[in-house]
């Protein structure tokens, strides 16, 4: 189907297909962007062609380090320069990259370095402690350790190990990339957050993050020379693939070690930021910074967030002050964000602030690099499409894991029927939009009712004295479940239990109102995502 009848002489070859991947970027960068700067951290700042050599230099450092193709090259680091260089400096050398969540525990640490098999090991000096009790902890041999300081931020060097700064200034600038022969090859290593049992290995090929890259440019609507301030982190789907991205459009990467207020805003004002990522709790911070933490700029920066669905309050609030967002949904094992809340400017413009803010909340349609992103049953038949009925997300496309690492099982289960089995509960509107509903473990079943934790959380969003909410099963002796939330408040203002039930009863059905209001600090993973099992132990022991 589709070949020509004569097709002799028509084949493959070197002048007509190279293998996809995201490494090829910088390559070219380095030529058309040579003076133009890639990295500003601090005083740090270079331009692409020294951004490539030094990344070429860790490529270099690391072949003589002994690590040969196929290798896993594994990183504790937060959001600086030798992250970012690591994304291309580690597959240079023909290595699969294994960035590791920071705030993990020393025995998942271990057990990740042990099933991912890590042969070196990039450790910025805050986390030299984790790192190496991590390596004592493992039951196979421990990978190569290679320190990286960050004097400035108060991390300087241990003198136990090989020195970052130090390899790359030994090493050859004219080392030759190891390009994949096949773009079906390993890129990165990602893991998942473990909340329940091991964490699983995902592992990313160089199409997918090639493709990735094309899909976000033509999404975001982006043109040259962007500034793209680096928030989510490095270790969490490779920062959405952005860091990968940035040398196909010749932008500049702003590093950002420490998510705070002060921190993005003075980035946006003095460097002109013009796009970041980050999870709604991030928006939540910018939304409520105090004004002595605020600086005013003069131009739109554009913002994609994911992670968990924004409450539309604060999709109102955030658009006030300068900031353009636009809702993404996506997961570890999807390289990221996959689909889009695409805004229909002739059909939405003219609605009012509150109604663009609950459109806005909608996870959307397929990402250009996508084949079919769309919601089924339990039979994978199509939900009907009238924004009430609820079924799975289901995803097919380019930017999907190649499978779990050493766990064939799981694959098999995750890709059942042709389409990647998201867990994710949602809805679909007539106009073929996704809006999540819940996790599928989140949902409140109560007296036989489901009821939907997110729901719940948008509403209690909208209450002025509410920083964060998050709302978790209660077990109950009648109903089996009902809903409790955790309240996170803004500061300044106390907690009235039964005002803010009542609130919630305003909006909602009585059987969907939380039961119970709990006035505490949030526990949040790295990425800002609430952590609701921890939520929901505390829950169980309440009466």
């Amino acid at each position: 189907m589709g070949w020509m009848q004569d097709e002799s002489g028509l084949d493959k070859c070197a002048a007509n297909f190279v293998p996809l991947t995201p490494l090829s970027h910088l390559v070219r960068a380095a030529h058309v962007f040579a003076d133009h700067t890639a990295v500003i951290y601090g005083d740090h700042r270079v331009t692409y062609a020294q951004y490539h050599e030094r990344c070429t230099r860790l490529a270099s450092a690391l072949a003589d380090m002994g690590i040969t193709s196929g290798d896993v090259v594994a990183t504790l680091v937060p959001n600086t320069p030798a992250q970012a260089e690591a994304h291309f400096g580690v597959p240079a050398c023909g290595a699969v990259l294994n960035t590791i969540n920071t705030r993990l525990d020393v025995n998942t640490v271990a057990y990740i370095f042990d099933h991912g098999g890590a042969k070196a090991l990039l450790v910025d000096t805050q986390f030299m402690q984790l790192a190496e009790a991590a390596c004592t902890a493992m039951q196979g041999p421990p990978p190569k350790i290679i320190e990286v300081p960050d004097t400035p931020a108060g991390y300087a060097a241990t003198g136990r190990h090989p020195v970052y700064e130090d390899i790359l200034a030994a090493a050859n600038p004219g080392f030759d990339w190891h390009m994949p022969q096949d773009e079906w090859e390993s890129l990165a290593l990602n893991y998942t957050s473990g909340t329940t049992g091991r964490p699983k290995g995902v592992v990313y090929h160089h199409r997918g993050a090639y493709l990735m890259t094309m899909g976000t440019v033509v999404s975001w609507r982006m043109v040259l020379h962007p500034v793209f301030m680096q928030i989510v982190p490095l270790f969490h789907c490779n920062g959405w693939n952005h860091t990968w991205m940035m040398p196909l459009i010749g932008g500049t990467l702003v590093c950002c070690r420490d998510v705070t207020a002060p921190a993005i805003y003075d980035a946006i004002a003095d460097e002109k930021v013009s796009h970041f990522g980050g999870a709604p709790i991030v928006l939540n911070m910018l939304v409520n910074a105090p004004e002595d933490q605020r600086r005013a700029f003069d131009h739109t920066v554009e913002v994609f967030t994911a992670g968990a669905p924004p409450a539309p309050a604060t999709l109102g609030k955030i658009e006030q002050l300068g900031f353009n967002v636009t809702q993404v949904y996506g997961l570890t094992e999807t390289y990221g964000h996959v689909t889009e809340c695409l805004w229909r400017a002739a059909d939405w413009d003219t609605l009012d602030a509150s109604a663009r803010a609950a459109i806005k909340a909608r996870q959307g349609v397929a990402m250009p690099m996508m084949d079919h992103i769309t919601v089924t049953d339990s039979t994978m038949v199509q939900v009907q499409k009238d924004g009430t009925v609820q079924g799975e997300i289901m995803i097919r496309g380019n930017s999907v894991m190649k499978g779990y690492l050493k766990n064939p099982d799981a694959t098999a289960e995750a890709f059942a029927g042709g389409y990647f089995h998201s867990g994710d509960l949602a809805v679909q509107h007539a106009d073929g939009y996704i809006q999540i509903a819940d996790r599928a473990k989140d949902i409140i079943i109560s007296g036989g009712e489901n009821i939907s934790s997110v729901e719940i959380e948008g509403v209690l969003m909208g209450h002025p004295d509410v920083n964060l909410a998050a709302v978790v099963a209660k077990p109950d002796d009648k109903w089996g479940e009902v809903p409790c939330a955790f309240v996170e408040l803004k500061p300044g203002t106390s907690g009235d239990e039964a005002a803010l039930i009542a609130f919630t009863r305003e909006t909602l059905a009585g059987f969907k109102a939380p039961k119970r209001i709990v006035f505490q600090e949030l526990p949040k993973t790295s990425t800002g995502k609430i952590q609701k099992f921890e939520l929901r132990k505390l829950a169980s022991d309440l009466r």
